[in-house]
């Protein structure tokens, strides 16, 4: 059985690029041992993060085994060789490491699954008035979703809108891909856009006015995500404040108060 291949391109991180053959394989030995909600669980962050056609769950649970053992031999020789520890006590200080060692790949998965949700949620709304233009122009659902997704900018959105094109082209059912492409992407404002639209076809509506009330909708809610940032910001500097900033003012004020402290005594 051929091995998944690693998207190529500088997104992924170098030890990563190198030690793919190795994890490949290791990932087929690994395979039996693998729970089905552990199974459930890494297709569907490999989805979110638009990697299901590169990587699969044994890949990752390999790249988990890997760094975890990296970890923990580390961690291992580093209490033996530097630090003069006994071998139980080093192996025991070394379990902590590796696992967090371990749960590295997979916070790096779900990371990267939240970048691309927020990269589809930025442009959604784009995509929304383009197809809302398209089908009050005099095109039907289908046709206005292929010229947003030639005319939309590159990126995750137009990837997987695509990617539900292609779906179309193939004999899907319409609302069935829009479907799959919302279940693939995991953005909640995808899956109640789909809905929408089954609602109207199964109602006979328009479309029009129920694609510009979603943008409309859309657009609200990414001013209401930037005003919640900019209202978190402040609350997210206050430790570095504290921790930094806060400590050199009171030695720039306590340094000369206790130099003349200093000196009274002295004299």
């Amino acid at each position: 059985m051929q091995g998944a291949s690693l998207p190529s391109g500088d997104a992924h991180p170098w030890m990563l690029r190198l030690l793919w053959p190795w994890i490949d394989r290791m990932g087929h030995f690994v395979q039996p041992f693998l729970p089905w909600k552990y199974r459930l669980r890494v297709d569907k962050e490999l989805r979110h993060a638009g990697l299901e056609r590169n990587l699969t769950c044994m890949n990752m649970s390999a790249l988990q085994l890997l760094a975890g053992l990296t970890g923990t031999l580390l961690m291992m020789w580093v209490s033996v060789r530097v630090l003069s520890r006994p071998l139980g006590l080093s192996l025991l200080l070394a379990i902590v490491p590796g696992l967090f060692c371990g749960w590295l790949p997979r916070h790096w998965l779900r990371l990267r699954g939240r970048q691309r949700q927020r990269q589809i949620l930025k442009a959604f709304p784009f995509m929304l008035d383009m197809t809302t233009l398209c089908v009050e122009s005099g095109l039907n659902l289908q046709g206005a979703l292929i010229q947003t997704a030639r005319l939309s900018p590159e990126g995750p959105l137009r990837q997987a809108l695509g990617h539900a094109l292609n779906d179309m082209r193939a004999g899907m059912p319409r609302l069935d891909a829009l479907r799959a492409m919302a279940d693939r992407t995991g953005v909640q404002a995808l899956r109640q856009w789909v809905t929408a639209m089954a609602q109207a076809d199964a109602l006979g509506m328009g479309l029009g006015p129920i694609l510009r009330a979603q943008s409309d909708q859309r657009r609200s809610e990414r001013f209401l995500r930037a005003e919640k940032l900019a209202m978190e910001a402040p609350v997210k500097m206050l430790l570095p404040l504290v921790l930094c900033i806060f400590p050199c003012t009171f030695i720039v004020i306590a340094f000369p108060i206790g130099m003349k402290l200093l000196h009274s005594g002295l004299s």
